[in-house]
């Protein structure tokens, strides 16, 4: 059974009243969504009480998901809008980074640095991390939203399209406008890092 097959099952047997197969949907997202979450309230606390209240709606609209989509994409979306809401209820925009410095191996450009960790090379490491989480808080918010959800989330281009509710040449589109964005940001590091002895 594959993991949709099994969030369909789990879904379908709290949809007959057993609760505690919600329990287990919650356990098995509950990192994944406080991480979504996260990209929007940095304060840990307060984004793990989004989370919560993101389980509390999912559970509350539960009855009406006919798995038109999969669980984890309708649970995605819940959570993104609880967390703009709670910004906009709070009078508060974004945060300015979407993008950890240990996630940003997922973008291209560090991998060969992994070789050597000389005290040159870990700040050249965090210094892409900087410049990487500039680059994706400064795109629109659909370029940061596709990227984001490829790059850190690992959805397929038709799970982005799902989410996005876009055709998939918009999804490619947007992740390649993201990637040059981010490319042409970091091409001097890399450049400047090529030319030291």
């Amino acid at each position: 059974m594959g993991e949709n097959e099994l969030d369909l099952e789990l879904v379908k047997r709290v949809q007959r009243g057993e609760k505690a197969a919600f329990d287990v949907l919650v356990l098995k997202y509950q990192h994944r969504i406080g991480a979504v979450i996260g990209r929007f309230v940095p304060d840990h606390a307060e984004a793990q009480d989004i989370a919560q209240e993101s389980f509390i709606r999912a559970y509350r609209a539960l009855a009406n998901f006919r798995g038109d989509s999969q669980f984890y994409t309708w649970l995605y979306r819940i959570a993104v809008n609880t967390a703009k809401n709670h910004l906009v209820a709070m009078k508060r925009r974004p945060p300015t980074s979407d993008v950890e410095a240990e996630d940003a191996e997922h973008f291209g450009g560090s991998t060969r640095m992994h070789d050597n960790d000389t005290p040159e090379h870990e700040l050249l490491r965090e210094e892409i991390a900087r410049e990487v989480s500039e680059t994706v808080a400064a795109l629109p918010e659909e370029l940061r939203q596709a990227i984001t959800l490829r790059e850190m989330e690992g959805l397929s281009y038709e799970e982005i399209a799902e989410t996005m509710d876009c055709p998939i040449g918009t999804v490619r589109s947007r992740i390649f406008r993201a990637r040059e964005a981010i490319d042409a940001r970091l091409r001097p590091l890399m450049d400047s890092e090529r030319v030291r002895p």
